[in-house]
């Protein structure tokens, strides 16, 4: 089965689905990875801010980084090859990559998952 490795820009936590707004693109993205972990897909992910040294150790991702700057980001890799940079691939895309036949698309704001307060990742604000 295929493996996906996604490497987000700098964000608060390791998914960037956090804190009072979340960005629905994000949102729609982690469902997105989870749905393709639920058919077998090994799914991994690398934030900036929490793991700098997986992007060095990735060759694709640190030519991308040092071509395009942090604009690269987020790059998804598939079985070890660059596929996307600089923007989220929707489902049809990443089913399509790691060779499945997507389901029906999940709405924007399904998946959002708002963590109270106290077990926020961004603290007890709320905010990062």
């Amino acid at each position: 089965m295929a493996s996906v490795e996604v490497f987000d820009p700098a964000m608060c936590c390791s998914t960037g689905v956090c804190g009072p707004s979340v960005d629905p693109a994000l949102a729609r993205f982690a469902a997105d990875l989870e749905w393709l972990a639920g058919q077998g897909v090994t799914v991994a992910r690398a934030t900036l801010s929490q793991e700098p040294e997986k992007f060095i150790a990735c060759a694709p991702v640190h030519e991308a980084v040092n071509t395009q700057g942090e604009e690269a980001l987020p790059a998804v890799l598939v079985d070890g090859h660059l596929r996307s940079t600089g923007r989220y691939p929707g489902r049809a895309e990443l089913a399509g990559w790691a060779g499945l036949t997507p389901s029906q698309p999940v709405p924007a704001a399904a998946g959002i998952r708002q963590l109270p307060q106290a077990e926020s990742c961004c603290g007890g604000t709320g905010c990062c």
